[in-house]
């Protein structure tokens, strides 16, 4: 099987759960001492979609260009940890394998 093309960033799923002896407002609190909102994401870095799940907390989906991981990885250190516990998954983009292995077995191959 042939690879795909290397792509110039990585998607990169980060868990943000509530830790839920804080209330909301310890929260912002929080997040504001630590200028979350303008340190994160770092610069150079997309925000592909940030959505709340009730109960758990934020998952965010990043795209990452390779060199500005250790710099997302600073900024969850510097303003995310003693707010929410984080989780990050790398991941890419399955859809061209996909439409690869599709196209391999419509031709009779495995």
């Amino acid at each position: 099987m042939t690879e795909p093309a290397p792509q110039e960033s990585i998607l990169l799923t980060v868990f943000l759960r509530h830790d839920q002896s804080n209330n909301l407002d310890a929260v912002q609190t929080k997040l504001k001492e630590a200028d979350w909102w303008e340190r994160f994401p770092p610069e150079g870095v997309e925000v592909v979609s940030w959505y709340v799940a009730m109960g758990f907390g934020q998952i965010v989906t990043l795209r990452v260009p390779p060199a500005r991981l250790a710099a997302v990885n600073v900024e969850l250190e510097r303003s995310a940890w003693g707010v929410f516990r984080t989780e990050c998954y790398p991941a890419y983009d399955f859809v061209p394998v996909r439409e690869m292995i599709r196209e391999r077995v419509r031709q009779g191959g495995k």
